[in-house]
């Protein structure tokens, strides 16, 4: 079940969304040893690379063990899409992907993101820009519309005639965010109207959930976002069950806590254990959501600042099945 993007092979038929925060460097790294076969960075600024942000560095740092991946811009301008696509084409990625989903105000309010769902002939002029400018793969990144108004067949069709080697759909309108369903109906509009790959997206929950969103809309692979987060087995899991229709359980206590253990680590060593410690307090309720003690859990995992503290937060609640001790309620 593989397919092609360009000359790239993608041999697992899953992918893991780009989600700014989340979808980092060490936590990449765990859903790839899971199995997924197609990683991004979370999205950067064109414009913020450009001018050098001091953050889009970090964003854009990747490493061999995660190909085939791909880095992910935002923009608006053909000209400096262009330009920063050129500028990092040398880098050790496999393709370049335009965000044209993000229904953020931030984004949205400068034109950027699922703004762009409104004007096939900007999207054409964007993806046009960055395949001449440099030798990687173009893919997109769509919604179903914006403003009420579906266009993603349109839009879909104005990137492959630029260029685009893939097309991402997430089957919502930009008003929608994540809330409703997601129309699996558009996702198979678009496969229908292009001849490049197609990765759906959106209510993929579990391996049976990827399944029948392959065979309802006839696309090439599946996009996981939000159920990934604090579930990197949900690769393992779609991978085993496209293959052969083999259901892996989750994880149990024990491989649970190592990894949020090692995923820790691998934040402190990549950002520092100030920082990675305030983000790890998401991804520990994501972790634990749904497991014994996980209120408790989450509660005391607010205020951990130190790796050593979240260890013994984990420890704790493995001793005493899933009663969190006072002791580590707060670091002292």
């Amino acid at each position: 079940m593989s397919f092609r993007i360009g000359t790239i092979e993608v041999d697992t038929p899953v992918a893991l969304g780009p989600m700014a925060g989340i979808t980092d460097l060490p936590f990449r790294r765990l859903c790839k040893e899971q199995g997924a076969g197609l990683l991004y960075t979370e999205m950067v600024s064109a414009k913020g690379i450009m001018y050098k942000n001091p953050n889009s560095a970090e964003l854009i740092a990747t490493e061999a063990a995660e190909r085939p991946i791909g880095l992910q811009l935002f923009g608006a301008d053909p000209q400096i899409m262009g330009e920063q696509a050129k500028v990092l084409s040398e880098r050790p990625f496999d393709f370049f992907d335009i965000n044209m989903g993000c229904p953020v105000p931030k984004v949205v309010n400068n034109g950027e993101g699922s703004s762009l769902m409104k004007n096939p002939k900007l999207v054409y002029d964007i993806v046009s820009a960055m395949v001449k400018s440099q030798p990687k793969p173009v893919t997109v990144k769509i919604r179903k519309g914006f403003g009420g108004v579906e266009s993603a067949a349109e839009v879909a069709k104005a990137a492959e005639d630029a260029g685009a080697a893939m097309i991402a759909i997430h089957g919502r309108l930009r008003e929608e965010y994540y809330a409703g369903h997601s129309d699996w109906g558009c996702i198979r509009r678009v496969k229908e109207a292009v001849k490049i790959p197609v990765i759906g997206s959106g209510d993929i929950a579990c391996a049976a959930d990827a399944a029948a969103m392959m065979q309802q809309t006839g696309c090439d692979g599946v996009m996981i976002a939000r159920a990934a987060r604090g579930n990197p087995w949900i690769f393992a899991q779609c991978k085993a069950f496209l293959a052969d229709g083999t259901v892996l359980p989750p994880p149990d206590d024990e491989e649970l806590c190592e990894t949020v253990l090692r995923h820790a680590r691998m934040a402190c060593d990549f950002k520092g254990e100030r920082i990675a410690m305030k983000e790890m307090r998401s991804h520990v309720a994501w972790y634990f959501s749904g497991r014994r003690g996980s209120a408790g859990l989450r509660r005391a995992a607010n205020e951990i600042a130190t790796y050593q503290g979240l260890t013994e937060l984990i420890r704790g609640w493995q001793d005493d099945r899933g009663t969190v001790p006072s002791c580590h309620l707060a670091e002292r």
